[in-house]
């Protein structure tokens, strides 16, 4: 998209300077191998990441299919380059190794398709392209790999009539294999994005910091800049695993889900500072999982007292999480939001045994005495939860 239709400059130059006269994007099909693709490694690292749920990109804007579609002839994963079932492969594997629910995401329109192309010049009065390739294809998906995520993206700028999305979701959801399973995010066609859906997703790297009242989700990158895989990336261009805890505990308490997005080789690899981060990550997540898995907003997303503490409810021991980033230097937490009991609200700090002590400040609020700990002593590196019960 930058070097063919922006054409940005330090594109065409970079491709000037290192590719044959003439190389077109097709001619990369060959060079994307995926000799190292080990999707048992995948499903190791997934699950080792505390994650709930995996999309893999079935196709993007580009039209490329991992999996041997029909629909895309000589253009997909099974045809050209890695002559595997990629879709296929990893499917298996995230399911008999975890209990992620596994997803697909697929983009509805393609960049240089001559057919969308012939459409969108017909303000999408013609329907040729969906109805001979993005539908065929998400109908192939569904029925192939069942997925329990659709996650459509790239609308084209064309209409959901374009796209006829209300009637491939009624056939999702009422007779497909996975109606009973499935969910799907918001990005049918113009004008559908944080109004219909399973979920919202709004837009990439959303986090509003506020509560909403429908289910949404962060889809964001752990490599700023991109979704994809940078050779160039420095190491300031990959967001911290502190930053990684911030984004998952504001993102939850608020009400959202958080898809972490990581661009794989070209052959294959989860590169190793990405496996870093989602071992990190569930790392984090095996101290704190029960401030953030089967949780619910409570009346209070944050602190009005002190900042970057985050709040979550657990229903099911009536418990209030209260998630802080910073450990305090007085070793004294002011909380301004709950309202404690004397004889009653017990305080407690996951992965250490004893109550903490506490004490009221008037009507509401309390502040926390936290326990003198080592670095080796603390449960964790990078945000603490304190359970708060009766309050």
């Amino acid at each position: 998209w930058y070097w063919q239709k922006e054409k940005r400059e330090p594109y065409v130059k970079f491709m000037e300077a290192n590719y044959p006269p003439g190389f077109s994007y097709e001619d990369f099909g060959p060079l994307f191998t995926a000799e190292f693709f080990d999707p048992n490694q995948w499903a190791d690292i997934l699950k080792a990441s505390g994650a709930k749920y995996v999309v893999l990109t079935s196709k993007h804007h580009e039209g490329f299919t991992l999996w041997g579609s029909k629909y895309s002839w000589n253009w997909n994963a099974v045809d050209v380059g890695p002559k595997r079932d990629l879709v296929a492969e990893l499917a298996t594997s995230v399911r008999n190794r975890t209990d992620l629910h596994f997803g697909l995401y697929h983009s509805l329109f393609e960049w240089f398709n001559p057919l969308f192309l012939e459409d969108a010049t017909n303000v999408f009065k013609t329907r040729k392209f969906p109805t001979s390739k993005s539908l065929p294809e998400l109908y192939e998906i569904v029925t192939k790999y069942q997925p329990e995520i659709i996650w459509s993206d790239g609308n084209g700028n064309a209409p959901d009539t374009y796209w006829n999305s209300t009637g491939f979701l009624a056939w999702l959801y009422n007779d497909s294999p996975v109606r009973d399973t499935v969910v799907t995010n918001d990005r049918w066609g113009v004008g559908s994005i944080c109004t219909h859906g399973g979920f919202y997703t709004c837009s990439d790297r959303y986090n509003p910091g506020h509560l909403l009242p429908h289910k949404w989700e962060n889809c964001m990158t752990i490599d700023k800049r991109s979704w994809g895989y940078r050779r160039n990336a420095q190491l300031d261009d990959y967001l911290t695993t502190e930053d990684l805890v911030k984004e998952l505990v504001e993102t939850v308490s608020c009400g959202g889900n958080l898809l972490m997005n990581i661009g794989p080789t070209h052959d294959g690899r989860i590169a190793v500072i990405f496996e870093e981060r989602l071992r990190q990550m569930g790392a984090w997540l095996k101290v704190n999982g029960e401030a953030i898995y089967g949780t619910k907003p409570w009346r209070a997303q944050n602190d009005t007292v002190t900042p970057e503490v985050w709040y979550t409810f657990s229903p099911e021991g009536g418990k209030v999480n209260a998630i802080f980033l910073n450990w305090p230097a007085s070793g004294t937490l002011d909380l301004g939001e709950p309202q404690a009991k004397l004889g009653e609200t017990q305080v407690k700090l996951i992965g250490y045994k004893e109550l903490l002590k506490w004490v009221a400040l008037g009507e509401k609020g309390m502040a926390i005495a936290l326990p003198q700990l080592t670095p080796k002593e603390l449960p964790c590196q990078w945000g603490w939860t304190l359970q708060l019960t009766d309050i």
